[in-house]
């Protein structure tokens, strides 16, 4: 049976001497891996469409196992776009492992995945802010997507809000955000206010806010977004180890 979806290509492995195995974020059908027979020999047709970071429109055939690739149209090449600035490329590179990593079922729809990662691939290809938030901003989207979303303004345990005009002390990955003082629990860290500001900032997509923010305001907001994206992936991603943060 075939079948027509959209996709980003995550990432790519050889299998035997002209093969890869494919693995996609479809719009439609989820994670899916596929076969895509040949695509290693200078006389493929669509070799080139099947890199990492490649928005395409593919045609499927449904395998027993695996999944066969039998057309590929290129929508977006966005490795082009990333490619010639090493921050971006490598900002670029997390975000595809992220949804390697969160969308772990495979065939199952997940389309605000899908969606998200596409806009931000976009938002880094066009340069108007900087890659760090630009993934930054996606992490914490993605989290939220996947049923993590962390909580920057109510105490993430009992829900208060903090005094008018401040932010709660305390935050703690493990406990899913800020915590009041009541709330702290051992481990936690107190970020300055305008980090948590910012933390808010990046899930919400309030630009203005965040291109407004201290640079050191953004780099603490940067070491808290990894501590919580590595207790949720319960490690930490490979990839994020070359992003400057």
């Amino acid at each position: 049976m075939l079948y027509r979806d959209e996709a980003i290509v995550l990432r790519t492995h050889k299998l035997g001497e002209a093969d890869r195995i494919v693995t996609l974020l479809t719009r439609h059908h989820g994670r899916v891996r596929a076969v895509a027979k040949g695509v290693r020999r200078t006389t493929s047709r669509f070799g080139s469409r099947l890199e990492p970071f490649t928005h395409v429109d593919l045609q499927l055939a449904e395998g027993r196992n695996l999944d066969v690739i039998t057309q590929a149209e290129t929508i977006t090449p966005f490795s082009s776009g990333l490619g010639q600035h090493y921050d971006r490329y490598t900002a670029g590179t997390v975000m595809l492992e992220t949804a390697d990593r969160l969308v772990a079922e495979e065939k199952e729809p997940s389309v605000q995945h899908f969606l998200l990662l596409v806009g931000g691939l976009r938002a880094m290809v066009a340069g108007d802010r900087g890659p760090g938030q630009v993934l930054d901003s996606y992490l914490l989207r993605s989290l939220a997507v996947a049923g993590y979303a962390p909580s920057f303004e109510h105490c993430a345990r009992c829900g208060t809000l903090p005094t008018t005009g401040n932010t709660h002390r305390w935050f703690n990955p493990s406990m899913g955000g800020m915590l009041c003082t009541t709330c702290r629990m051992p481990g936690s860290v107190s970020p300055a206010p305008e980090t948590v500001v910012v933390l808010g900032a990046l899930l919400a997509g309030d630009w203005p806010v965040v291109e407004t923010t201290d640079a050191r305001h953004l780099r603490e907001a940067s070491g808290l977004v990894s501590a919580y994206l590595a207790w949720h992936l319960e490690r930490a991603l490979r990839s994020l180890e070359h992003v400057e943060r």
